[in-house]
């Protein structure tokens, strides 16, 4: 049986836009076993493959950081997707095709290039770079869980963008790779940058604006130790039904609140005042208080880590993951302890720990063949 395939066109040098179909849905058609045509023209001076194989690895994020819904978010190290592709002359010119995933819980996921996040984000820089002539095949390797908070779809979408580009000499910049990852992002959970921008980019990233898009770097200090808690319990919570539960309108006390706690989240993260940014994690007015009752034990887990010392805990993107922040390794990992036992205390789920530092690189090639 053929894989499914995918054939992908640039059609502006600034906005690129999807060959995915209107009607297209998360699930993809129980019957649907046919190869994906699209005719597109082609983008002049087709970049040539200078590599015949690449490996590349993006990291998880922590989205939101408490009051900054859909517009800051940080990349952790250590933990994140891979994904392998390869010029194949058996997929037809200007095709992608995805020949397996792997990793834990990954039924879910469907092969078909159209209705997979690493997909879709792959077949946005085809687009953008003109690829008719040369074939792909990709691999993608899990390794964060679905629906965790930790931004599993992005790190696909963005390990898989920063793989094509990079097999065809890195041509794109890290926005126009940004804005093929918001693509994807765009089908799973809704046209929000804070997973998929720091997930390329690395480090700090703030969402300035989406129309047009405009990403501003922030600079945490070298020389500061930062370590993030990170606490995932055995539960679900996927990103539409989390969004589906927040309010539609907000009264102006919490809006001014939210404003000045975010603007002090950021002054916390460019100083390195580790007091000051966990203070402002805390505090969100609007979108936790909302979310953590849907998540058993959060409330305490949030009471504990405080009490344990964090300089600040919160919901992790959608969830259910919790976040703390703090300045050892070692205050991480008695914080996270304490962190699992409220989870089973209180919400009665098992949970695991990791502690991890900031990422600073972002997405990256890992290993390449000539």
């Amino acid at each position: 049986m053929l894989s499914p395939m995918a054939v992908c066109c640039y059609t502006h040098p600034i906005k690129p836009s999807t060959a995915i179909p209107r009607s297209a849905s998360l699930s993809p058609p129980r019957l649907l076993r046919r190869s994906f045509l699209v005719k597109c023209s082609s983008r002049p001076n087709e970049p040539e493959p200078i590599f015949t194989s690449v490996r590349s690895f993006a990291p998880a994020t922590v989205a939101n950081l408490g009051p900054g819904f859909d517009f800051l978010g940080c990349a952790v190290d250590g933990i994140g997707d891979h994904v392998t592709l390869r010029v194949d002359p058996n997929v037809r010119p200007g095709e992608i095709s995805i020949a397996d995933i792997t990793g834990s819980n990954t039924s879910k996921l469907s092969r078909n290039p159209l209705w997979n996040c690493a997909g879709i984000a792959a077949i946005e820089v085809m687009r953008m770079l003109g690829i008719r002539r040369v074939g792909l095949s990709l691999t993608l390797e899990k390794g964060l869980p679905l629906g965790s908070g930790l931004g599993s779809s992005a790190a696909s979408a963005a390990a898989a963008a920063v793989a094509v580009n990079e097999i065809f000499g890195g041509r794109l910049s890290e926005q126009e790779l940004v804005l093929a990852g918001l693509k994807s992002e765009e089908k799973v959970s809704g046209y929000h940058a804070d997973n998929v921008a720091p997930a390329i980019m690395g480090g700090f990233i703030l969402i300035r604006s989406y129309e047009p898009l405009e990403l501003l770097r922030l600079r945490f200090p070298e020389e500061t130790e930062l370590f993030f808690v990170l606490v995932s319990p055995e539960f679900e919570a996927p990103t539409k039904k989390m969004r589906a539960a927040l309010p539609g309108e907000i009264g102006m006390p919490h809006h001014v609140w939210n404003c000045s706690q975010a603007g002090a989240l950021v002054a916390g993260v460019l100083t390195g005042d580790l007091r000051a940014l966990g203070k402002a994690l805390a505090s969100d007015k609007i979108v936790e208080p909302r979310r953590a009752p849907l998540i058993p034990g959060m409330e305490a887990v949030k009471r504990v880590a405080m009490e344990a010392g964090a300089f600040g805990c919160t919901i992790s993107g959608a969830g259910p993951t919790a976040v703390a922040v703090t300045n050892s390794e070692s205050k991480g990992e008695a914080i996270g302890e304490r962190m699992v036992e409220a989870f089973m205390a209180e919400g009665n789920l098992a949970a695991t720990a990791l502690v991890r530092r900031l990422d600073r690189a972002g997405a990256r090639l890992v290993s390449s063949i000539p």
